[in-house]
């Protein structure tokens, strides 16, 4: 049976979503979840019926979001360096954090290692597309705020294999996120990484920022900085948008009367933005499988992340990144 390591201290509200969302997926998948973080804390919280489906593994220290990532990266009695150790000893198949994305990427890089190959790992992230049932996948999003074009090149082979692996994707497309579809467009880092990226059958060549939501391509690479702002551009948006919907709604009767009609097509589009429905973001290029939650996560978010993360442990993604990887060395 699968396990989950699950840090349950580092979300911004506490163990309930973590403890929710677990027992939410327990009910619709079969796998073994430990729970890590203060034994006196969680089992007043766990209900009495789950008590003997859930592990706990005692973690009194906490990662809090103002530590410093090299003073955390010590402490071996914080929940998230117990949850990552766990799978470094092959305790868990995969760890889920809604904590120090910082500290988790750090830990797990340093204590479970690089796939053969890989030089930096990733944070990729599930996007939502125009079309229906359909994700990219956009990577990097925070892990590298520099990157160099073999990093890329890298990038779009773990993005490849994951969405095919895990998403399930036949044949992904694979895309570089530039100010052009031109060849020539894009910094000189951009520009040799389309040179690289060139030896991949999936690549189709640059793509622009619209592209990432119509649907047209499944993978899209970029370095961390340039990710992290359309990450946090698109959060952005949707709230705005969905805030802009309530204030004008408000205004009118038949505004009012509108809503109800479109109660529906309402319902679909915060399905769509909401990333509660994603999960979380798998940490790509590592002897292991961690998926990184949002701080904020509710109770399906947490679910939605395990379920990710029951499925990254299922795959092959790790063996075909690395024979990937040895075919381009």
């Amino acid at each position: 049976m699968i396990k989950i390591a699950i840090d349950a201290m580092g979300a911004d509200s506490g163990v309930q979503p973590m403890i929710e969302g677990t027992i939410e997926a327990l009910k619709a998948k079969k796998f073994h979840p430990i729970l890590v973080g203060s034994k006196e804390l969680l089992i007043k919280e766990i209900p009495s019926k789950y008590a003997n489906k859930i592990e706990i593994l005692d973690a009194n220290e906490v990662v809090q979001m103002h530590n410093k990532v090299q003073d955390a990266i010590k402490n071996k009695n914080t929940s998230i360096y117990k949850s990552i150790d766990l799978a470094k000893n092959g305790t868990v198949d995969a760890v889920v954090s809604a904590g120090h994305s910082g500290v988790t990427m750090s830990l797990a890089t340093i204590r479970l290692g690089r796939i053969k190959g890989v030089n930096r790992p990733a944070i990729a992230t599930l996007m939502p597309t125009v079309v229906k049932h359909q994700k990219s996948l956009l990577l990097d999003v925070g892990a590298n705020v520099d990157s160099k074009p073999r990093n890329l090149f890298e990038f779009a082979i773990m993005g490849e294999k994951y969405a095919k692996d895990v998403i399930g994707i036949q044949n992904p497309k694979v895309g570089l996120l530039s100010i052009g579809e031109e060849d020539i467009k894009g910094n000189d880092v951009t520009k040799e990484a389309f040179i690289q990226l060139k030896q991949l059958d999936s690549f189709i060549g640059n793509v622009e920022g619209n592209n990432i939501f119509d649907g047209s391509v499944d993978v899209i690479v970029c370095d961390g900085f340039a990710g992290n702002i359309v990450l946090k551009t698109s959060e952005g948006v949707a709230e705005s948008i969905a805030s802009i919907l309530k204030q004008n709604i408000k205004k009118s009767l038949f505004a009012i009367l509108g809503a109800v009609l479109m109660n529906k097509v309402f319902k679909v589009l915060k399905e769509t933005t909401d990333y509660a429905e994603y999960g979380g973001a798998p940490l790509l290029g590592l002897k292991g499988n961690v998926i990184v939650a949002h701080g904020k996560s509710n109770s399906k978010a947490i679910k939605n992340a395990i379920f990710q993360a029951i499925s990254f442990a299922e795959s092959k993604t790790q063996e075909d990144i690395k024979d990937t990887l040895v075919k381009y060395s």
